[in-house]
């Protein structure tokens, strides 16, 4: 798994005010916590920490004052709009102990023709060593026909991980494509319903009043 080294300062402001200077000043207020210790509230250099976070689960040494502590995120709250990372919270972990995570799915392969893919989950949640922790977890779909579903105990996982959800929950499910005829029934329904008269109807419905129009009288 990916692990990588950042240098922290203790953090002594506290608030939005603070929080914001922080981050004009390129850097992440964050809190080291876990194991029985008092949190220790730091502020993380913001390139190197945006660097690091874009892999999953990643490891994070974080030293402060020459102190290291061994952590992994448990929370990176990201503003809505602008995305940046505004606050991170990191879990003291120790080498050798078990921690649960939830790891990226990535389905492989090319399910039958004339099929669509559904995937239901896009994490899985398993237990594994804090310094071992997959990165992602590949579900193949190959060949797969219509009507077939892979759930969470049918994936394989990583030597040394275990799951750490249900078990039949489902992740993919694989459905027959509809035909032409199905998707333009189905959108006929779904403009009747809306109120949309479409304009070959409406022609069709003018030139039948012509007609009837310009016929003449009987005698």
């Amino acid at each position: 798994m990916a692990e990588a080294q950042l240098s922290a300062q203790k953090r002594t402001e506290f608030g939005k005010g603070a929080a914001r200077r922080i981050r004009r000043a390129d850097q992440i207020p964050a809190v080291v916590y876990g194991h029985g210790e008092a949190p220790l509230h730091v502020t993380l250099p913001g390139h190197a920490t945006m660097i690091a976070l874009r892999q999953a689960n990643v490891l994070l040494d974080v030293v402060v004052d020459g102190e290291r502590h061994l952590t992994l995120p448990k929370d990176v709250q990201r503003d809505p709009v602008k995305g940046f990372i505004e606050h991170v919270d990191l879990l003291v972990v120790r080498r050798g102990e078990k921690v649960t995570v939830d790891v990226p799915l990535t389905l492989t392969g090319e399910a039958a023709a004339d099929t669509i893919v559904n995937q239901e989950l896009t994490t899985l949640s398993v237990e594994a060593e804090a310094t071992h922790l997959p990165e992602a977890i590949e579900v193949p779909v190959q060949g797969l026909e219509a009507g077939s579903q892979v759930a969470a105990g049918d994936v394989a996982l990583p030597e040394g991980a275990t799951l750490a959800g249900d078990p039949q929950q489902l992740v993919v499910v694989v459905q027959a494509a509809a035909s032409a005829a199905q998707v333009e029934a189905e959108l006929e329904s779904l403009e009747a319903e809306a109120g949309i008269v479409r304009e070959e109807a409406r022609s069709d419905d003018q030139g039948g009043a012509d007609a009837d129009a310009e016929a003449p009288a009987e005698s």
